[in-house]
């Protein structure tokens, strides 16, 4: 009787586990985010594996194959869980090809990238966009644009920094400039200088909203309790920006905005303004590839873009995201279901996610 009550108690614990799902699914984008082990059989595997189905009572969970291996478990000879994944062998090779490209002093061609990882060049193109979601043209474009903005925050001279960030001529990146800084490289180093933001505050549901846009896109969605914070902050981001509110004209932007809160099912798709660095800007993308109503983990989302283990990463680029609901980061939840880590306050992230399961 108290072996049953046991092995019960087991089962429970384990199907109650929201990984016993995904080992049930055999969902590869889990694989090393952790590993569980089957007592009768004295083998752990990683989650896809294709074995047999475990019976629950006999499965035990581990966050690493160290941990399961001094359980005393051996690894699967089919899923092979102490081998590197297919998916950590493509990210170690874009790994590799993003350092080359980030040390440069100037872009290596798709040739070169693919030589130095050893692949064909169709292939490493294929591979280099599905994990990080950008060409290697986009991202070694990326990360020269961070490198400028961070030239320029430092005063360096505008032609110095040019040069700094790996530009072959100061005509090739003024053609860019207004994509990679938002405003004019001056305009940027002197926080907004010259530069025009357009702005309205109104309210929602979830209290005081402000919507602003520079000659790019939208390039703030804030809500808050008060409008006035709202307005410093934005203020302060742009410090020596030409502030324009009150147009009609840009408050039916807003609108849009409130409307998509208030009616998930209406879409939002505007001209966005984002600045961050390159993996800020690959977690972002994931995120608005996130369908409304579903949710994700951060280790779920650190996986999906190719960084399994850069958990803390990806919530920190959720927490520097500046467009509410445009860059849905209120769908990303912690690996026990629980809500946390929201700009905007956790309130207003559960109200969110409730408006877009009832619609």
């Amino acid at each position: 009787m108290a072996i049953a009550t046991s092995n019960h108690l087991q089962a429970q614990r384990t199907i109650h586990d929201p990984r016993w799902q995904q080992v049930l699914s055999r969902d590869a984008q889990a694989d090393g985010t952790f590993f569980y082990s089957v007592k009768t059989t004295g083998v752990y595997c990683r989650p896809s594996c294709g074995a047999r189905q475990a019976r629950p009572e006999n499965v035990a969970f581990h966050t690493t194959s160290a941990a399961a291996e001094a359980a005393g478990f051996r690894p699967c000879q089919r899923c092979k869980p102490d081998q590197a994944t297919l998916a950590e062998t493509s990210a170690a090779k874009v790994a590799l090809a993003c350092r080359l490209i980030e040390t440069a002093d100037t872009s290596p061609s798709l040739a070169q990238l693919a030589d130095h990882v050893g692949v064909s060049r169709f292939h490493f193109h294929r591979l280099f966009k599905s994990v990080t979601g950008l060409t290697p043209k986009a991202y070694a474009s990326a990360h020269k644009a961070q490198h400028m903005r961070q030239k320029l925050a430092a005063n360096m001279k505008i032609t110095d920094a040019i040069y700094e960030a790996g530009y072959g001529s100061t005509s090739r990146f003024y053609d860019a400039a207004s994509q990679a800084l938002g405003m004019q490289p001056s305009q940027y180093r002197h926080g907004g200088r010259q530069a025009q933001i357009h702005f309205a505050l109104a309210q929602c549901s979830l209290g005081a909203i402000l919507v602003a846009s520079s000659a790019k896109g939208v390039c703030a969605i804030s809500i808050g309790d008060e409008p006035e914070p709202l307005l410093r902050a934005l203020q302060d981001r742009f410090s020596a920006a030409e502030l324009i509110g009150g147009d009609p004209g840009y408050e039916s932007l807003v609108a849009r905005v409130i409307a998509f809160i208030e009616s998930p099912k209406l879409g939002l798709d505007l001209p966005l303004d984002v600045q961050g660095t390159v993996f800020q800007q690959r977690v972002w993308q994931a995120l608005r590839e996130i369908p409304s109503g579903t949710t994700v983990t951060y280790s779920e989302l650190a996986s999906q873009i190719g960084f399994p283990k850069a958990v803390r990463a990806v919530a920190s680029a959720c927490a520097a995201n500046t467009l509410a609901v445009a860059i849905p980061c209120h769908r990303v939840i912690r690996q026990d279901g629980a809500l946390s880590g929201y700009r905007w306050g956790v309130a207003r992230k559960q109200a969110l996610l409730a408006k877009e399961a009832a619609d």
